[in-house]
């Protein structure tokens, strides 16, 4: 179930584009284009410059090479995991958190809460083989790094896992 929705989640995150009016759109699907059509960055600017896994990412930023921004890495909450069959069959509802890591920009307009909504506009219901109503649950803005944000989105769902 990770992994799929791991798949999944970069998969729709890699989509969300912005044109340098700041406006966020969805990359054109690949089976749509011509064959003279380029996916490349340059045509397509990515929104989110890097997404990975989650490790603290942002409490080592000075030990760490620097990632562009934004950034969005995926945290998988320990959950539970419930049998339905013993031994064949167990539901959950886990807790996957997204964190989005902008640099600190002074500004009217923070525009860090428009790319989340567009995040979520691109995820809200995603699922797949062993996932399905991907919603978001709670939102919370860390403001205790001097040069970045990071605002974390708490997304659940319903995870299935079938041993047999």
């Amino acid at each position: 179930m990770r992994e799929e929705l791991y798949c999944k989640l970069k998969t729709r995150l890699e989509a969300l584009c912005v044109n340098a009016a700041g406006e966020y759109y969805e990359r054109p699907d690949e089976a749509d284009m011509d064959d003279e059509a380029d996916m490349d960055d340059e045509l397509y600017p990515r929104a989110i410059k890097h997404i990975d896994l989650w490790n603290h990412n942002v409490e080592f930023l000075e030990q760490e090479a620097p990632w562009p921004r934004p950034a969005v890495f995926i945290e998988f909450v320990p959950f539970k995991w419930h049998a339905v069959v013993p031994g064949v069959e167990y539901r959950a509802q886990p807790l996957i958190n997204l964190h989005v890591v902008t640099d600190w920009a002074e500004q009217k307009n923070i525009g860090e809460f428009r790319l989340l909504d567009k995040i979520h506009e691109q995820l809200a219901g995603l699922e797949g083989k062993n996932f399905m109503e991907f919603d978001i649950d709670s939102s919370a803005t860390n403001h205790n790094h001097e040069d970045i944000v990071e605002n974390i989105e708490t997304y659940t769902c319903v995870a299935f896992r079938h041993l047999r």
